[in-house]
């Protein structure tokens, strides 16, 4: 096991050693000192709207439940029997009265306490009484979505987002009421690959014209997207493809940014006006009357100003606001990660703006869209480049040394800098070493 002094130098200001990313003794320690220490987003209360209504999921090496015990409280479980240790739920979702281990036939109610227990004579009545499905340690929502912590102790999970709640206010506040769903399924995928590739490409402004050229090639010669009102379901696709071989200038003039935490997001990639159902179309003009209804002309004008695209919840989340997307990692291996994919429908918003929704999540996020195979390739080619040993460093110094400092957050000098990379090795750094 490393000694703090030994991992301290495994991340420079400008530089990375390979171990961080390929050395399985490390990644023990981060399943520990990270996964087991920091909040992790777990999904959104409307995943469990009614009493007995659950999802199951994972921390780090933990599998969870997450179930609505009852019509205010949601209760996160460690998915584990308390007597020979088989997980008691192995469906990824659903409705029930108890939980029941198939092994043993112990049943417990929604907020983890022993109901029944088969043989029970023989065992001692006092050591059945402390016997429980074990709860997180802590839990917490913030706007709807779910977090929590196996660490009893630590700071609270509003010091834990500070200023990258911004990023979730923007999520909710674009919806009508503020009323989101989980919606439309879930992409799910993996990857052979270290879990930190994809919270860093996430924000990389330099990466798309170069991963994404074939794709943007056959964009540029594509039919143009219909007019407002006329749109193709493909036009998303098309939009998504040209913008990602936008010129220099363009990735230049994107800002991005980090906060404490190794949080992150990037500005100005995509405004209202490059949607597919966006400004002048005839449903975002209703969806734009609808807010307006709501708070007013000049508080939703400021609303559908807010240009934050990616946003990174550090170790374990990635949001799109514009479209509606939620992506969240559960590392496997040293080598090996899952990804979960939801989409959300803004209640009370048309229709048609749901329907982008999907069709950008298809295009992006699914399993066999132009966007996630290119950037699966890269992560996997990347991996087996930190498997030889002919190189110990990778260089994260674009940028490094203009940095500028605002409140609340480190903004890189232009949009392709990788300050959100360093800020992402301070936050390992300091997870790691204390």
């Amino acid at each position: 096991m490393a000694a703090n002094e030994e991992l301290a130098m495994l991340v420079q200001p400008d530089r990375v050693h390979r171990s961080v990313y390929a050395d399985p003794a490390v990644f023990e320690l981060e399943m520990e000192r990270i996964f087991g220490r920091a909040w992790l987003m777990l999904g959104h209360e409307s995943q469990v709207k009614a009493p007995g209504e659950y999802f199951t999921t994972r921390m780090g090496r933990e599998p969870v439940v997450v179930i609505r015990k009852n019509e205010k409280e949601i209760a996160i479980l460690i998915n584990r029997c308390a007597h020979r240790g088989s997980m008691v739920c192995t469906e990824g979702r659903g409705n029930i009265e108890r939980f029941v281990c198939p092994y043993h036939g112990w049943s417990y109610d929604r907020a983890g306490a022993l109901q029944a227990v088969p043989f029970a004579s023989g065992y001692e009545k006092e050591k059945l009484r402390e016997l429980r499905l074990k709860a997180v340690p802590r839990a917490a929502t913030y706007r709807g979505f779910i977090f929590a912590s196996l660490s009893p102790q630590g700071e609270d999970l509003q010091a834990f987002l500070g200023p990258a709640r911004a990023s979730l206010d923007d999520f909710v506040d674009r919806a009508p009421g503020g009323e989101l769903e989980v919606a439309g399924g879930v992409f799910k995928h993996a990857y052979n690959g270290n879990w930190k590739l994809m919270l860093e490409n996430h924000l990389d402004g330099a990466h798309p014209a170069w991963v994404h050229a074939s794709s943007v090639a056959v964009a540029r010669t594509a039919p143009e997207p219909g007019r407002p009102g006329e749109e193709h379901y493909y036009d998303i696709a098309v939009r998504q493809m040209r913008q990602n071989g936008a010129p220099e200038s363009v990735w230049e003039a994107t800002g991005i940014w980090t906060t404490p935490r190794g949080h992150g997001y990037m500005g100005d990639y995509h405004d209202d006006a490059r949607l597919v159902a966006g400004l002048g179309n005839p449903a975002f003009e209703e969806y734009r009357a609808i807010l307006a209804r709501e708070h007013g002309e000049e508080k939703a004008d400021r609303i559908l100003r807010v240009t934050l695209w990616n946003t990174i919840l550090y170790p374990n989340a990635s949001f799109m606001s514009q479209f509606r997307q939620l992506r969240l990692i559960q590392p496997i291996a040293v080598d090996r990660s899952v990804v979960y994919t939801y989409s959300f429908r803004m209640k009370n918003a048309p229709a048609r703006l749901f329907r982008d929704t999907i069709a950008f999540s298809n295009v992006v996020n699914g399993t066999a869209s132009w966007v996630l195979t290119d950037d699966l390739e890269v992560y996997e080619r990347i991996q087996r480049g930190f498997a030889s040993g002919a190189m110990e460093w990778a260089y994260i110094g674009r940028g490094a040394g203009r940095d500028v400092a605002e409140p609340g957050a480190t903004r890189g000098a232009t949009g392709t800098s990788e300050v959100f990379i360093r800020g992402q090795m301070r936050a390992w750094l300091d997870y790691m070493t204390k």
